[in-house]
């Protein structure tokens, strides 16, 4: 087995250490470091394939390694985030948040977990992803339940309680369990060139989510998803990438 084969699997593995340390970190409460070691997630996520393409190296090994990776890190971690939200929701002064213990009334926020394992099995026989999604890929699923743990740990523009609301909680776990699985098509961000024809919703919705960071910053990306989905079901895309 050729060391250079290797490389971009041992990047996945990282992928995989970095979900497994959000997880423990988003236990703890500790969620700016859940955050990064989740940014870094993602990162080591593109880099894999990226790595992959540049070496002219691929392996079906390779692939379901990368499905396992990401069932953690953008499969389980996002359903433990909703989970921890649910739970420290329960609490009369969620400043001074529990030791996490087993909660029915939190246990709804693991549905994002198993249809996230749903979309990456479907994923994994889907000829038609060659483009563009069928379905909102984990990653996105994650950024938008990342995005409510950030607004409750850093409170910005005082919106910390609408994050533990159930009002809020219960409904985005419903819609997104759904729309992992669902046949609803969805742009990918492969970039066609560096024209503007082709890339026109990739082009314009970038611009839209500079302008929601700029203006929200921290709490800018539950609502940098949203654009996301309104966009794609407004004018969902033609044809049929990667999750």
């Amino acid at each position: 087995m050729k060391l250079k084969s290797q490389i971009p699997n041992a990047i996945t593995l990282l992928n995989l250490f970095c979900g497994c340390a959000a997880i423990i970190c988003i236990l703890d409460h500790r969620f700016i470091a859940a955050f990064w070691f989740l940014f870094a997630a993602g990162w080591f996520d593109f880099a894999d394939g990226l790595v992959a393409r540049l070496l002219n190296v691929s392996s079906e090994h390779g692939k379901e390694l990368d499905s396992l990776a990401d069932m953690v890190s953008f499969g389980a971690v996002p359903g433990m985030i909703y989970y921890t939200l649910l739970f420290i929701g329960q609490d009369a002064a969620p400043a001074s948040a529990p030791d996490i213990t087993w909660s029915w009334y939190a246990a709804p926020g693991l549905l994002v977990t198993l249809f996230s394992a749903l979309r990456l099995a479907k994923f994994n026989l889907d000829t038609r992803q060659t483009e563009n999604f069928m379905g909102v890929a984990t990653p996105t699923s994650t950024v938008f339940a990342t995005g409510l743990m950030l607004i409750y740990a850093l409170d910005p523009f005082g919106w910390a309680a609408w994050a533990l609301s159930p009002f809020v909680l219960y409904p985005a776990i419903v819609a997104f369990s759904y729309l992992l699985i669902s046949e609803h098509p969805m742009f990918s961000f492969k970039i066609k060139g560096m024209k503007w024809e082709g890339n026109e919703t990739r082009i314009i919705f970038a611009v839209l989510a500079i302008v929601l960071l700029a203006t929200l910053q921290t709490a800018a990306f539950p609502f940098i998803v949203g654009v996301y989905l309104i966009i794609n079901l407004v004018s969902p895309p033609t044809a049929s990438a990667e999750a």
